[in-house]
């Protein structure tokens, strides 16, 4: 009866200092940056999950959340809360453009058997397997293989990547071809990849904090879009530094338009496209 009542109140307002405790442990913990701005973000994610615990006080809900490792598995429910999972299939199409053409590229290599591709910030699916279905249409009728590694901080929204279903709204914007070869309908509402698609993403929860133990090197192709713009521009820089690390000679790292403006490396080069921002692995000599 208690947990129904605090259900239908308001939420507690979060005053300064607990407001601060908050986003300090996000950033400790996730890198993410939640400025003044967004305040009311935050308090509505963690207000909302309180209110399922039938909680009311922030600091009680925070010494709870932080302790570690007694609190591990409600920060786990709490990140899911958290982190932007906004996505679709296909979100940035002149990305994927310029993706399909590196495909293409690929193709055309000789002696070439297999293409790594890293979905970083994958969320619920929809972006590793839209990187699938492009080098599946331009690598199916090559002897070369590929696979697909996608990772997340939330482990429930890793689990409904692995599940693979999507609502027909979700899929609105894929051509009839697509859903054709890639989709199998479950019912008249919703679709499931299938499972020659599917059993190409490898999905696995990593924290872009700790991508210096990540075991991914030699990637062909590293996907982040949509991810850096909740760090700090220094946290950006050292998370690009470490991607440059893992991918191979002659490998593509897309990025999201504007999510740094100022970042250079002396491995990469820019792609020359105005519509996406790019950059190219040099080649040693």
């Amino acid at each position: 009866m208690m947990t129904k009542e605090w259900s239908i109140q308001p939420l507690p307002e979060m005053d300064q200092d607990q407001f601060a405790q908050w986003r300090t442990l996000l950033e400790d913990r996730t890198g993410m940056r939640i400025t003044e701005q967004r305040k009311v973000f935050l308090q509505t994610g963690v207000g909302a999950r309180m209110r399922e615990l039938g909680l009311n006080d922030y600091q009680n809900y925070y010494e709870r959340v932080a302790e570690n490792p007694p609190g591990a598995m409600e920060w786990a429910l709490l990140v899911d809360r958290l982190t932007v999972q906004e996505t679709s299939f296909f979100r940035h199409p002149a990305s994927y453009d310029l993706v399909q053409k590196f495909f293409r590229e690929k193709a055309k290599q000789k002696n070439r058997s297999a293409i790594e591709i890293w979905s970083v910030g994958c969320s619920t699916g929809e972006e590793p397997y839209s990187l699938a279905m492009l080098a599946q249409e331009e690598l199916e009728k090559t002897d070369c293989y590929f696979g697909v590694t996608a990772t997340d901080i939330s482990a429930p929204a890793l689990t409904r990547a692995r599940q693979a279903t999507y609502s027909g709204r979700k899929l609105e914007f894929i051509s009839m071809k697509r859903l054709n070869d890639f989709f199998v309908p479950l019912d008249e509402s919703r679709y499931q990849v299938v499972n020659e698609l599917r059993d190409r993403v490898c999905f696995s929860q990593v924290n872009v904090l700790e991508l210096a133990k990540s075991p991914m090197y030699g990637m062909d192709l590293i996907y982040c879009q949509n991810l850096l713009i909740y760090f700090r521009r220094w946290r950006r820089k050292e998370i690009l530094n470490l991607l440059v690390e893992r991918l191979a000679p002659g490998g593509l790292l897309v990025i999201g338009l504007g999510e740094v403006v100022d970042w250079i490396h002396p491995d990469v080069e820019r792609v020359d496209d105005s519509d996406t921002l790019a950059f190219r692995k040099r080649v040693g000599e």
